[in-house]
């Protein structure tokens, strides 16, 4: 394998004139478009996860969207773009999307937005948690993709940059399913690190000028960093992105997942940290995950295994349901596990059912749900 490339440049804001001139600068620094050949299809799969505006921090911005589609296009190339929502992978879904995260401006450019709602079945042996799984069949149309994510917090892993960015590609409500199956977070995270590797993006990039902090990856609150990010590893992206919020790495269950798979290194700062510098955040409000905090290692005794398996679940976090819900019931039409009712107009979990995805938390359109520490964790972190 080729050594990894990353770089770190300011994007003050969201004008295409800074967007622009920050993406030519990142991508120099990882060795630029030079492999991109003229009537080649790129895909760019970005981080569509709900029906945002821009402003709220939970997507891809569509400028910065629009003027990586320019830059491709300028070199020959069609580009689509496109990624799955949460929701049933449908055209109404996927319109609301488009229109209100005013991502016409990728077509201005030059690109298409994906329209195929279509999916393949994929088989990879070399996976570790699952060995075929469903996809969207727009990405089997690209000579390559390009992984544009968002920098914010999540529920349910800690952090989503580039390494989660890829659960997007498969479609709709399959999500929800493989969250069923695979509740554990060390399988999940694998089933992450999985998908990374059968897709082997040839570039990931992430958008982190207004990240988002608190509630996410929906309903947290977006606060200024100021930078562009670009690689050509997704775990040496996601590596810089913790360090630059403030979270060990021991604190996201897919970097874990990552080392014990010899696809990151166990090294101890992340690439370029010094020109990382001046972006990084103080006091980075986290969702609330604190699962990965007793990761098991496969070298691990029988007792040991154990142990840590045993802490897990007494640190894991739980969804809640805080202030604000409305009781639409779109929680109880997505929970995989069937825990969620409505009742007199607000949410009800069954604790015995729930699986502790946090489908609930990640697209509740109120903000209403939230991950909680438990009280073990709470009080281990005083």
């Amino acid at each position: 394998m080729p050594e990894p490339k990353l770089s770190i440049v300011p994007c003050g804001d969201y004008t295409p004139e800074t967007v622009r001139a920050a993406l030519v600068s990142a991508l120099d620094a990882v060795g630029g478009l030079d492999w991109v050949t003229p009537g080649m299809r790129v895909g760019i799969k970005l981080n569509l996860c709900a029906a945002r505006k821009p402003d709220q921090a939970a997507t891809t911005h569509p400028v910065m969207a629009a003027e990586l589609t320019r830059l491709l296009c300028e070199r020959g190339a069609k580009v689509v773009l496109g990624d799955s929502p949460g929701e049933p992978f449908t055209a109404m879904v996927l319109g609301r999307v488009y229109s209100l995260g005013n991502y016409a401006l990728c077509e201005a450019a030059g690109g298409e937005l994906n329209r195929d709602f279509s999916h393949h079945g994929a088989v990879f042996p070399n996976a570790v948690t699952v060995k075929s799984f469903e996809y969207s069949a727009w990405l089997e149309t690209c000579d390559a993709v390009i992984n544009f994510s968002k920098l914010k917090a999540h529920g349910l892993m800690g952090m989503t940059a580039a390494v989660k960015n890829l659960y997007g590609v498969v479609p709709g409500t399959v999500k929800s399913e493989y969250h069923f199956r695979y509740p554990d977070p060390m399988a999940f995270a694998n089933l992450l690190v999985d998908l990374n590797e059968f897709v082997r993006p040839v570039l990931c990039l992430c958008d982190a000028v207004d990240i988002m902090e608190g509630n996410g990856p929906t309903q947290g609150t977006p606060r200024h960093m100021g930078a562009l990010i670009a690689g050509t590893d997704p775990y040496e992206v996601d590596r810089l992105c913790a360090w630059l919020c403030g979270l060990e790495e021991k604190e996201l269950p897919y970097l874990t997942a990552a080392k014990q798979r010899g696809l990151l290194s166990e090294a101890g700062e992340p690439l370029c940290v010094k020109d990382a510098a001046p972006y990084r955040v103080d006091g980075f409000v986290r969702s609330g995950a604190t699962c990965s905090w007793f990761v098991p290692n496969p070298d691990d005794k029988p007792f040991r295994k154990l142990l840590k398996k045993s802490m897990a679940m007494l640190l894991r976090s739980k969804p809640a349901l805080g202030e604000g819900c409305t009781g639409c019931g779109h929680c109880a039409r997505l929970c995989p596990a069937g825990a969620i009712t409505v009742a007199d107009r607000r949410a009800v979990i069954d604790r015995k059912k729930c699986v502790r995805c946090f489908c609930c938390q990640e697209f509740c359109p109120s903000g209403a749900m939230y991950a909680q520490r438990s009280f073990a964790a709470r009080l281990l972190s005083k």
